[in-house]
């Protein structure tokens, strides 16, 4: 596991990204990628994924993509998310795979494809992050 993936995992400890059980898993220019079970941690009733689960994972993994290509001495910030749930997930965990749709010194635009177990697209997500430089 790479230096990065092994911070991001270190640094989600006793967070909401733990408690869904969500852990980064791959990296490399421009994408960022992390799992999430299915289980009952995840799903709503009727034992399917929960959309607002989906909504963390792609916040967190595309934020996380923000927050490990800014600058040092910066802070990243989420301002939106919106994502739309396309069929429904199947297997014991989903992917969550963020890139860069646009990458500005202020302002990142991120894609997140999640898709489950077999490679199926579940959702589509974007999420919007502020980049500011650390007060004091």
């Amino acid at each position: 596991m790479s230096d990065v993936l092994e911070r991001l995992n270190r640094e989600c400890r006793g967070t909401l990204v733990e408690t869904l059980g969500i852990v980064f898993t791959g990296e490399g220019d421009g994408w960022l990628e992390a799992r999430m079970p299915v289980d009952g941690r995840t799903s709503r009733p009727g034992a399917l994924l929960h959309g607002g689960a989906v909504m963390a994972l792609a916040e967190t993994v595309g934020s996380g993509l923000s927050f490990v290509r800014a600058p040092a001495g910066h802070e990243v910030y989420g301002v939106e998310i919106n994502g739309n749930h396309v069929r429904r997930a199947r297997g014991s965990h989903v992917t969550g795979r963020a890139e860069f749709l646009h990458r500005g010194s202020r302002v990142q635009v991120v894609d997140v494809r999640v898709t489950d177990e077999e490679g199926t697209l579940v959702s589509t997500c974007r999420v919007t992050n502020m980049i500011f430089a650390r007060e004091g």
